[in-house]
């Protein structure tokens, strides 16, 4: 199982809880990190790997419904060299701001203010450029028209900035943020899911704090090469699903703060095409360029 990110991170925790769950698919099964380009080595490798089932990878959805907007050059077609499996998770993301800005600021209205007066201190990090998360900001930016100076940082990186005081607010999955807002060291304004996370239920969500175009679930999914055999992918849609619906794996995730969702093959092309339409206008009207 591919995972384009290093050890560690949320979606290496997640594809290992898959590998050591999936003995009766496969009594040796790994998994082998290849980080780089935001995911896209990985998926670059994927594309030329044995389409028998041996082979397949466990990926975010931007990097196959956002980046093909974002680069122009990429190694791979998300829908002509992968055949999708399923979904295993989604998640929300959330905006936090620290000791930059003001106590007062409480809620994603003020802090949308308080940008607006305070432009040259307007900035939020993320994990990468070109995500769900970069975009989720450009368009906060948008609605509420002020200037929002984006900074990638290629991981977590961003919340000791956020607590040290150097930036404004960063958007990040829910399970990234959730331990230092529980500490204390920032504070929570929204999450971007339909409803509010059950580990923060007094944080309202975009929609509810005026900002509904806000509203994403970024998942983790599987995919195979293309031409892998439908047999093939319908038993190791099989395997996940099972493994995705027990007790342990539900319980497993929650501690990372996402949830199960695991969908047929057909379920998850219709998701895969769905979040390629939405985030198609978005990415064309932010007028971001990649440097890579």
């Amino acid at each position: 199982m591919l995972v384009g990110f290093g050890a560690g991170g949320a979606i290496d925790v997640v594809a290992r809880m898959l590998v050591e769950g999936m003995k009766d698919y496969a009594p040796s099964f790994i998994v082998d990190n290849r980080p780089g380009a935001g995911g896209r080595l990985a998926l670059g490798a994927l594309k030329n790997s044995p389409a028998d089932g041996t082979a397949m990878i466990l990926t975010p959805a931007s990097c196959v419904a956002v980046f093909p907007h974002v680069y122009k050059s990429l190694r791979y077609d998300a829908f002509k060299d992968f055949a999708p499996v399923t979904t295993v998770c989604s998640f929300p993301f959330l905006i936090t701001v620290g000791p930059l800005v003001p106590a007062d600021v409480r809620t994603l209205a003020d802090f949308v203010k308080w940008c607006a007066a305070n432009p040259k201190q307007a900035t939020y990090g993320t994990a990468a450029a070109g995500s769900m998360l970069h975009f989720t900001g450009m368009s906060l930016a948008k609605a509420g028209r002020f200037e929002f100076v984006h900074l990638p940082y290629g991981g977590p990186g961003g919340i000791q900035d956020l607590i040290g005081g150097r930036i404004a607010a960063t958007i990040y999955p829910i399970g990234t943020a959730l331990p230092h807002v529980e500490s204390g060291a920032i504070r929570a304004l929204a999450t971007t899911g339909a409803q509010r996370s059950p580990q923060l239920a007094d944080v309202p969500t975009v929609r509810e704090a005026g900002y509904p175009a806000l509203e994403t679930n970024e998942w983790f999914g599987v995919f195979v090469p293309a031409n892998t055999p439908a047999e093939t992918v319908t038993r190791l849609n099989g395997a996940i699903r099972a493994l995705v619906n027990t007790d342990a794996f539900k319980a497993a995730l929650a501690k990372l703060a996402v949830d199960p969702v695991a969908e047929t093959p057909k379920e998850f092309a219709q998701l895969v095409k769905s979040d390629f339409d939405r985030w198609g206008p978005i990415v064309r009207a932010s007028g971001f360029t990649p440097e890579d």
